[in-house]
């Protein structure tokens, strides 16, 4: 058996363990075309994304859109996400590996993401059958990364302390939210931000390769 470091490993899921980004912006547009509003492309989406589906049609929809119309617009964007969130979505090359090195290790492997909680649970199926311990998205009723709450449920789940997990993730979001749950954190070179960005904010190191995670996790 390992000497592990980690008894578990929380994933945030766009950006760090799925490239859901094609559907996010084909489902934005959707939506935005929709009503009537022009298409945004897919950097824009890329730097809208991180702070819940909510947040990503308020940032996409034109400046001083009422507040009636970005609910109208949000609502066609959920609808179509739900049936179309794994048309282009892949996971990153390396990850399943990774992910089921862990597991093999004793691991356990988690999800924690402001993705909404169906297309987080839809995804999980799809794309990791069997593969986490507990996957959480945005819902009512707990406060959405970055406050503590959402990782707090996973803990609670796991039945672990913040001393005994490293939450894993690609965003400025994730490094604050690893911050303010106490949680050591890996942060990931491929997804939704730039490393000069991230190092920017104080991250202790950006990986490039999925079998770091592994080794970091493990102590190796």
């Amino acid at each position: 058996m390992y000497d592990m470091r980690y008894k578990a490993a929380i994933f945030d899921m766009d950006g760090t363990i799925l490239n859901t980004l094609e559907d996010l912006t084909d489902s934005t547009n959707y939506a935005l075309a929709h009503h009537g509003f022009p298409e945004r492309n897919i950097d824009e989406v890329r730097r809208f994304v991180g702070n819940g589906i909510r947040k990503l049609i308020e940032r996409a929809v034109p400046a001083g859109t009422d507040v009636a119309t970005i609910d109208k617009v949000f609502d066609t964007f959920a609808s179509y996400y739900k049936e179309h969130s794994a048309i282009k979505t892949r996971p990153y090359d390396g990850i399943h590996d990774a992910i089921a090195k862990l597991r093999a290790a004793g691991v356990k492997t988690a999800v924690v993401s402001n993705k909404a909680d169906f297309a987080v649970q839809d995804l999980c199926v799809d794309y990791f059958p069997g593969m986490f311990d507990f996957a959480l998205g945005e819902k009512s009723g707990i406060a959405k990364k970055p406050a503590p709450d959402m990782v707090g449920e996973c803990l609670r789940m796991l039945g672990l302390e913040k001393k005994d997990v490293v939450y894993i993730g690609d965003s400025d979001v994730d490094l604050a939210t690893a911050r303010n749950s106490g949680t050591d954190v890996i942060m990931v070179g491929w997804g939704f931000r730039d490393e000069e960005f991230i190092m920017s904010l104080g991250a202790p190191f950006v990986i490039h390769d999925t079998q770091k995670i592994v080794d970091i996790v493990l102590g190796e």
